[in-house]
Parts: structure tokens; sequence; C-alpha cells
């Protein structure tokens, strides 16, 4: 038992390792502007990857919001069970969450999904509906990377297959995501995403630092789910 659990810790490490640090800067960046932007965040994911979405939210809603005083928008829809269940009945299981992207996505709003087999039903629908849509759509996927890896417009690929070391990254990175925002507040990265929605982020750089403390025009959620 000893030797095993040596090893799961060497590969958890292993695991951690593989984490881009430059694609975890990059969606940290897109959630910076969506932030100034007054977009909202929205979660969602299944099993041990909705919690991680769950999590990911109290962290980003109530932490990251509380150190930088203007607040993040962030919604996670595995949350609600009696819309979920009502949405399953009704529909089927794989619509959960598009149909909630249905009442509240809009262009330029930004969706993070989290998935090791990266080929969940209702995790995929969503996302290719956000992206058809005009939302930014990021997927944290395994080394499977799966259907979420080839939609997703921003992919981070943990380099293993094990649910649970997977996982594990995957809340290590948004954990990670959520404290540059506690301990850095102020710092803006060097990596500047391509594009938020149709508009490019250098123009909407420039208007940010023209007025840094400036209101924008209220938007629909950005979506992650996990």
């Amino acid at each position: 038992m000893n030797n095993w659990l040596t090893t799961y810790i060497q590969t958890q490490k292993a695991a951690l390792d593989s984490i881009p640090i430059d694609k975890v800067q990059l969606i940290i960046e897109l959630l910076r502007v969506a932030w100034r932007e007054d977009r909202q965040i929205m979660v969602f994911a299944n099993g041990g990857s909705a919690a991680n979405s769950s999590h990911f939210a109290t962290d980003l809603g109530k932490g990251a919001s509380d150190k930088l005083g203007k607040r993040f928008r962030v919604l996670s829809l595995n949350d609600n069970v009696s819309w979920m269940t009502a949405l399953a009945n009704d529909y089927a299981y794989e619509d959960v969450f598009l149909r909630q992207l249905e009442n509240y996505g809009s262009e330029g709003d930004v969706v993070i999904t989290m998935s090791v087999s990266g080929n969940s039903p209702n995790c995929v629908k969503a996302l290719e509906w956000a992206k058809k849509n005009g939302l930014v759509t990021v997927a944290l996927v395994s080394g499977k990377k799966g259907i979420l890896g080839e939609v997703a417009d921003h992919v981070i690929a943990i380099n293993d297959t094990h649910y649970g070391r997977v996982e594990d990254a995957h809340m290590t990175i948004c954990h990670m995501i959520c404290y540059a925002f506690m301990k850095k507040p102020s710092e803006r990265g060097k990596n500047r995403p391509a594009h938020l929605g149709n508009q490019p982020c250098d123009d909407q750089w420039l208007a940010l630092e023209k007025s840094a403390h400036a209101r924008p025009e209220p938007s629909m959620p950005v979506l992650l789910c996990c």
C-alpha cells in the first residue's frame, strides 16, 4: 500500500507539472476582461467536475470579488437541482445545460467546461450552442481531449487520463485563477486574449485603460462548463 500511495503522489505531481502556465494566464486575462465588461460567467459540469464547478463559482464569486471590490457575475449551472431535473425530465439529460444557456447566454459571454472524457453529451451540446451564438468557450480536459477539445476556443489538457488526478489538476487551475485575482488584484498579465466575443481585445484593453472604473453596459453571463 505504501508503494501505491507513493506512486500515486508521484503521478499526481506529473499531472500538475503538465499544466500549461501560459494558457492559464490567458484564461485569467479573458476573465479579467469579462469582469471589467460586466459580463456574466457561467460554469457547468458532471460528477466530480460539477463539484469543481460549484467550488470555482464560489471562489470567484466570493473570494476574488471581495478582493477586487467590483463583483464577478458568475453562476454554476449545475447547482439548481429543481431546474436541472425539470429540464432532464421534460427534454433530455443532455439538454440540462443547453436549455439554461438559452435563458442566460449572450454574445461575448464566456463558457468554461471541465470534463475528463471530453465527450459528456450535455457539456458538448452546451458548448456547441455557446460557440454558435458568439460566446467565448473554454474547456479543461484530460489527455483524451475528446469533442470538447475540438470545439472549444481555448483548451487546457492535462497529460493524464485518470479521473481523480485530472479532476485535482483542474481544481488546481481553478484555484490558480481565483487566487491570481485575490493575491494580484491590480496586476494585468502580459498575455492579452486575442478576442472576447467579436471585438479585438487590443481595442478593448485601450478602452479599459482609458476608463478603468467606468461601468460598462450589462450583458448576459460568461459560461464555465466542467
